[in-house]
C-alpha cells in the first residue's frame, strides 16, 4: 500500500500542500522506514483552516438535525466497505497488528458516526409549563468551530469520535493528529466529503504542539477536545479557560485492576492481558497497576506467564501477529527507562523486560511482581507494555490504595461477588469502569475520567452536552407588573 497522502493537509473540502512548513516523516514501527511525508501547517495553513470552518459554520448548523445525521450515516457506511484499507494504512501508521485495527480502529470510527448520525432527529428542546399561564423553551445549539486534537494511539478512531458528536450538533471542526501518526485522519476527511458533507465543516491540518496551540488560542475557537497526556492536558486546558472556551480533556492513567481470589482465574488474566497488552499498551485507560489478593496471587502469576508466552511477536501486517511495536523509537526509550527503574527499585522481573534484537521498536510484554506502591512503575503512567502486579489483603486494603494517585481514567474489578464487585467499583476513584471485563468502549456509554485525568465526556449522549449548548426562551402570557 502506498502510505504518501494526496497532500498535508485537507482544508474546505480538498487536499492542501504547503512545503514551507516543517517536514515531518512518517516511520513505520515495524521496520523503522520512512513509508511517507507531511509538512506541518504553517500560519497561512492554520488561518486557512480557521476560516473555512468559520465561513461552513451557518449553513451547517442551518441545516436541520436529521439532514446532518444521514451524512454522517453515509460517512459511516463507506468507511466500513473500505474496513480494509483503512485497517492497513492504521497498521502502518501505528505499528498496530491488523487483527487489532480490523476490529478497534474504523470499525468504532464508524460505530461512532452511525451512532450520532442516528440520535441525531432527536436533538430537540423541550417545553416547560409555569405556573399562571407561563411557559418557556429550551433550544439546543451548536458551539461554533471546534478544534479536535488527536493522540497517536487510535488516530482514526480519535477523529470520529470528536467529529461525530460535533458534527452531529451543527459545529465545525479543525482537526489536528498527531504528528507521530498523521496519516488516517486524511482519509476520515475525504470520506465525509464523499458522504455529503459540506466543505470546511471538518478540516484536517498537520503540526506539532505549535500549531495546536495556535488552534487553541484563536478567538474564533468555541471548543478544544484533546486526548493525551495529563500534562499536555494542563496546559491545554489553561489556554483554553483564558479564552472562556469549552474543553473536553480526555488524558491519561494509571488504573487499578483488582482481582480478587475467588475470580475465575482465565478470565482474571485475559482482563489483566487486555489491560496491559492490547495494542503493545499503549492506551491510556490501562489497568497498569494489578491488585491481586494473595490467595491467588501464585495461580495468576503462573498462568499470565504462560499465557503471555504464546504471544506472537511480529510484522504487524501478518494476519497471525498480535503482538506488535511500540509506536516510536522515542517511545521505546521512555518504556525502556521504567522497566529499568523497576529492576533498580526491587520489582520482581517476571517476564520480559527487554527490547527485541530486531529492526522497528519491540519490547517484550514485561510483568513485574512483588511492586509496591511506592515504586515509579506503579506511580507514573508508562505508556508501553509493562504490567505491575501487586499484592493484597483486604477490600478496604485495597480500595484506599487504587485511589491513592492524581489520576483517574479507569478502573475494573474481578470477583464472582457479584455484590462486592458492584461495592468496590463503587468506591474507585475512576470514571470508566468494568467489572469482569476490561477496555471494551463502544460508543453507545461514555468515556471519559475523574481527578487528573481530564474532564467531560466522549460518545454516548454525554457528548452530545459537551458539543451544545441550551438556550432558554420565557414566554410571558399575561400582563406584566412592576413595583413603580
Amino acid at each position: 500500500m502506498d502510505a504518501q497522502p494526496t497532500a498535508s493537509h485537507f482544508v474546505n473540502g480538498a487536499y492542501l500542500e504547503d512545503r514551507d512548513g516543517p517536514r515531518i516523516p512518517v516511520i513505520f514501527p515495524a521496520t523503522g522506514e520512512e513509508i511517507a511525508v507531511v509538512h506541518g501547517a504553517t500560519p497561512a495553513v492554520v488561518e486557512a483552516a480557521l476560516a473555512a470552518a468559520e465561513a461552513a459554520k451557518g449553513a451547517w448548523a442551518a441545516l436541520s438535525p436529521g439532514e446532518r445525521g444521514r451524512v454522517l450515516r453515509r460517512a459511516a457506511d463507506i468507511i466500513r466497505d473500505r474496513n480494509e484499507a483503512l485497517s492497513q494504512l492504521e497498521t502502518l501508521d501505528t505499528g498496530k497488528p491488523i487483527q487489532e485495527t480490523r476490529i478497534a480502529d474504523a470499525t468504532s470510527g464508524a460505530d461512532s458516526l452511525e451512532y450520532f448520525g442516528g440520535l441525531a432527529a432527536g436533538l430537540t428542546g423541550e417545553h416547560i409549563p409555569l405556573p399562571g399561564g407561563d411557559w418557556a423553551y429550551t433550544m439546543r445549539l451548536p458551539l461554533g468551530v471546534c478544534v479536535g486534537i488527536g493522540a497517536w494511539n487510535y488516530p482514526t478512531q480519535i477523529a470520529c469520535w470528536k467529529s461525530a458528536p460535533a458534527l452531529t450538533c451543527g459545529n465545525t471542526m479543525v482537526f489536528k493528529p498527531s504528528e507521530t501518526t498523521p496519516l488516517s485522519a486524511l482519509k476520515i476527511a475525504e470520506i465525509y466529503i464523499e458522504a455529503g458533507l459540506p466543505p470546511g465543516v471538518f478540516n484536517v491540518i498537520q503540526g506539532f504542539g505549535d500549531v495546536g496551540a495556535a488552534l487553541v488560542a484563536d478567538a474564533r475557537v468555541a471548543k478544544v477536545s484533546l486526548t493525551g497526556s495529563a500534562r499536555t492536558g494542563r496546559k491545554v486546558y489553561q489556554a483554553a479557560a483564558a479564552g472562556m472556551k469549552h474543553a473536553t480533556m480526555e488524558l491519561g492513567g494509571k488504573s487499578p485492576l483488582i482481582i480478587f481470589d475467588d475470580a475465575e482465574l482465565e478470565d482474571a488474566v485475559s482482563g489483566a492481558i487486555n489491560a496491559n497488552f492490547y495494542a503493545s499498551g499503549q492506551v491510556c485507560s490501562n489497568g497498569t497497576r494489578v491488585f491481586v489478593q494473595t490467595g491467588i496471587k501464585g495461580a495468576f502469576l503462573d498462568r499470565l506467564a504462560e499465557r503471555v508466552g504464546k504471544a506472537v511477536i511480529g510484522d504487524p501486517r501478518d494476519d497471525g501477529t498480535n503482538f506488535g511495536p511500540m509506536v516510536s523509537e522515542e517511545q521505546v526509550k521512555i518504556v525502556m527507562d521504567y522497566i529499568d527503574l523497576g529492576v533498580k527499585e526491587g520489582a520482581r522481573l517476571v517476564y520480559g523486560g527487554h527490547r527485541l534484537n530486531r529492526p522497528g521498536w519491540y519490547i517484550e510484554p514485561t510483568i513485574f511482581a512483588d511492586v509496591t506502591d511506592d515504586m515509579t512503575i506503579a506511580r507514573e503512567e508508562i505508556f508501553g507494555p509493562v504490567m505491575s502486579v501487586l499484592d493484597f489483603e483486604t477490600e478496604d486494603e485495597v480500595v484506599a490504595r487504587a485511589n491513592a494517585t492524581e489520576l483517574g481514567l479507569s478502573g475494573a474489578v474481578f470477583t464472582r461477588d457479584l455484590t462486592r464487585a458492584h461495592r468496590v467499583i463503587g468506591r474507585i476513584e475512576a470514571g470508566s469502569c468494568w467489572i469482569n471485563q476490561y477496555n471494551l468502549t463502544p460508543v453507545e456509554i461514555p468515556f471519559g475520567g475523574m481527578k487528573g485525568s481530564g474532564i467531560g465526556r466522549e460518545n454516548s449522549k454525554a457528548a452530545i452536552e459537551a458539543y451544545s449548548q441550551i438556550k432558554t426562551v420565557y414566554v410571558g402570557m399575561g400582563r406584566v407588573e412592576a413595583a413603580f
